[in-house]
């Protein structure tokens, strides 16, 4: 599973979608003022890099000076945005790697994930490309000669063409969502990589990971209602990384990847572990972290 993982990490996607218009009026969060913003508060004459990142993300951190010396040249001729996804963050990490780098563009959260999913995001770190055609042009999970020469290339305002779009359509993600809008469901988030790849970046949250993944399968058999079904992350995993980690944690509810992250993002989980009960779709209790562990009680 870890070998899959780097080889994500390091790999060069070329699957991206193009720049939907409505992709603008996705809500985003500005870091240092808290204030509700959008894409297009931006110069829509300039392209656009954003860099989707976390910061317990390691090969993120590594790419963080090189994304600072790109912004330090190309900020008066690119929009470069620096986007966290906010899942298992805190303002103070984020902050620390601000000052740590001497970030100074904009650095924005994406706290519903929508911004994530709508970019086709399988990974981090995450860069993409937009021309000022709003077209995404480039994708790519690396820091290398082949990104800097589209970044001057667009800074020069050359035409660069659209990579064409395959992203979930509506209708997709409806039939996703579909099965968990009526009766009572409990769902279960969580990460096939949160145990061991969180564990020297985020010694707790790993640890709450291994332990609730453990017990979740007792979790499940002492339910009174069955209604259960898991899902893991999407990024960086495959059904091998899936499969994988079913057989580590002997889990015997059903699990699946969420496709996409629509789930994810539908529901708001920016945890992880994660439990939320659900009636007719609407969710009526939501547990994190430690407090999983009282389904011990119930």
């Amino acid at each position: 599973m870890k070998a899959f993982f780097y080889l994500i990490v390091m790999s060069v996607l070329f699957n991206s979608k193009a720049f939907a218009s409505d992709l603008d009026k996705i809500t985003l969060t500005d870091f240092s003022s808290n204030k509700v913003i959008n894409l297009s508060n931006f110069d829509n004459t300039k392209p656009t890099y954003i860099k989707l990142w976390a910061t317990w993300c390691q090969p993120c951190m590594e790419q963080m000076p090189h994304f600072q010396r790109i912004n330090e040249k190309y900020s008066d001729k690119i929009n470069i945005l620096a986007v966290n996804i906010n899942i298992n963050e805190n303002t103070k990490f984020i902050a620390d790697v601000i000052a740590k780098f001497g970030l100074t563009m904009p650095v924005l959260l994406d706290n519903e994930g929508k911004l994530s999913e709508a970019l086709g995001l399988v990974g981090t770190p995450f860069s993409v490309l937009i021309n000022t055609n709003h077209q995404i042009v480039y994708t790519t999970h690396d820091s290398n000669n082949i990104l800097d020469t589209l970044i001057d290339r667009l800074a020069k305002r050359e035409k660069l063409t659209s990579e064409g779009d395959k992203a979930l359509t509506a209708k997709e993600k409806k039939n996703i969502i579909q099965p968990w809008q009526k009766g009572n469901h409990t769902l279960f988030f969580t990460a096939t990589w949160c145990d061991w790849y969180l564990k020297d970046s985020r010694p707790e949250m790993a640890n709450a990971c291994e332990k609730i993944q453990s017990n979740i399968s007792q979790f499940y058999e002492q339910s009174e209602n069955k209604q259960w079904h898991g899902f893991v992350n999407h990024l960086w995993t495959d059904q091998k990384a899936l499969s994988d980690f079913i057989t580590l944690y002997d889990i015997s509810l059903p699990v699946d990847i969420d496709n996409g992250g629509v789930l994810f993002t539908h529901f708001n989980i920016r945890s992880l572990p994660t439990i939320i009960k659900i009636n007719n779709g609407q969710v009526i209790e939501r547990l994190t972290g430690d407090e999983i562990l009282t389904l011990k009680a119930e």
